[in-house]
């Protein structure tokens, strides 16, 4: 067996709402492809939280995870991520205790920095309505560590229940070197954002490999690494279902982020050269054609990034397309 076979895919899913589509619409989306997920062999299945996002329906996101665990049996679920700055510690901590309680061995949470919202919606989610904007995000990661790792004779004076003791895994996301470094320093494993920020990917996780100190809960990094695949039975046709992803980050640029577009034909019109620029820059290192592309895609990004995991993301305007094309990608990946 080659080493590269050895790799785990896993899957992140934003829960998209198309155009003349709603938010139930969308979770029954997500779970058909949880449940396919699982039939295939995807590792792990994420969800992650945005806000004020009209496209996007995994805000609850502990809420979300519950109700595709509900309705798979095997595969893992978490956060990729839950913006801890939008939260209490000790409420994710007790969010994530309930879904361990309930699906046990089966639930990881990833944790981000970033607050996933834009200014306005910030202060609705109550942050910062101190006036007071320190970064405590080192202090309440440990402290949420502390609280999963607590053995049974540890009785702090605030205890998540549940949650206290129960060894839940958790990762740090980050599109930049600020996670990578304290994922290191803290001996946690370390997601990449590649899907949308890919710039400093390497320097990213040349820093964490580096500067990885182990921990009681991981003895060596494990780094995983984020990217869309957009796959279809034939090159053109997967370029057709990009054109979504592609007008949904010119929407974003343009602060006017909505439901998922429905692809077109010819994307010339509808992008400006400077907006074609940055969108094709964030989308860089997107995988998108046939199986055989999508095979050989994934062979270059293992082979470059010494990924220890491949998570995928694809922001789809059909549902079928959308779980053909997540079938394609395991099956591209089988055959490495």
């Amino acid at each position: 067996m080659s080493e590269k076979k050895s790799v785990p895919l896993s899957v992140l899913d934003l829960a998209p709402i198309p155009q003349g589509s709603n938010a139930r619409e969308a979770f029954h989306a997500s779970l058909a492809l949880a449940q396919q997920a699982e039939k295939l062999g995807f590792h792990r299945y994420w969800l992650a939280e945005h806000h004020n996002m009209t496209g996007i329906a995994s805000a609850a996101t502990s809420v979300l995870i519950g109700y595709l665990a509900a309705n798979t049996s095997t595969l893992r679920l978490g956060s990729g991520g839950v913006m801890l700055p939008n939260h209490a510690p000790l409420v994710i901590a007790e969010q994530f205790g309930t879904l361990e309680s309930l699906y046990p061995g089966r639930i990881d949470l990833g944790l981000g920095r970033a607050p996933g919202s834009d200014q306005r919606t910030m202060m609705a989610l109550r942050r910062h309505h101190s006036g007071v904007q320190a970064d405590t995000f080192p202090e309440d990661v440990a402290e949420l560590v502390s609280w999963f790792d607590a053995s049974a004779d540890q009785q702090p004076p605030v205890q998540p229940v549940p949650g206290l003791g129960l060894k839940i895994p958790v990762w740090l996301l980050g599109s930049s070197l600020y996670s990578a470094q304290l994922a290191a320093q803290m001996g946690l494993p370390f997601a990449f954002a590649s899907h949308f920020a890919p710039d400093l990917l390497f320097q990213a996780l040349q820093v964490y490999r580096k500067h990885f100190q182990p921990s009681a809960r991981l003895a060596q990094p494990y780094a995983m690494v984020c990217v869309n695949v957009i796959a279809a039975d034939s090159e053109r046709d997967a370029r057709f279902l990009f054109t979504s992803m592609q007008q949904q980050f010119i929407n974003l640029r343009r602060g006017k982020p909505g439901p998922l577009p429905a692809p077109v034909e010819n994307m010339d019109n509808l992008w400006s050269p400077s907006e074609q620029y940055g969108v094709q820059q964030a989308l860089s290192m997107s995988i998108v054609g046939d199986i055989e592309k999508v095979r050989q895609g994934l062979t270059s990004l293992i082979r470059e990034t010494q990924a220890d995991e491949v998570m995928v993301n694809g922001q789809i305007f059909d549902s079928q397309a959308r779980l053909r094309s997540f079938e394609l990608a395991m099956q591209a990946a089988n055959s490495l």
